[in-house]
């Protein structure tokens, strides 16, 4: 399927309005106006779940591997969030998670 450059630049132009509208239905409406206690506490629950989501394809589909699990994306995987919860701290799960991939990477690579 071709679309025709006229075509792709009125997809950008829908996706763009639809994007502003969702997002201005949260702040432009109701963005001013004090919200609930049990919101807010959900609230700050968002990115808790929004990185998850964006890294667990990543993790069991890997596009390196062309889709294929890797065992050494499922060590760091593992590590980041064991140093997460042990830790309570986002930095350092992410700091072990990257130091444990590389050094998987690598001792993997050497077999």
């Amino acid at each position: 399927m071709t679309y025709t450059t006229f075509e792709i630049w009125l997809i950008i132009a829908i996706l763009g309005i639809g994007t502003f509208l969702i997002r201005f239905s949260f702040l432009g409406l109701i963005g001013d106006r004090p919200m609930p206690p049990v919101v807010l506490k959900l609230l700050r629950f968002t990115p808790v779940a929004v990185l998850p989501g964006m890294v667990a394809p990543l993790v069991l589909w890997p596009a390196a591997t062309q889709g294929t699990p890797d065992p050494a994306r499922m060590v760091a995987a593992v590590v980041t969030v064991a140093v997460g919860v042990k830790t309570r701290s986002a930095i350092w799960g992410i700091a072990a998670g990257i130091g444990t991939l590389y050094l998987a990477l690598w001792l993997f690579a050497i077999r």
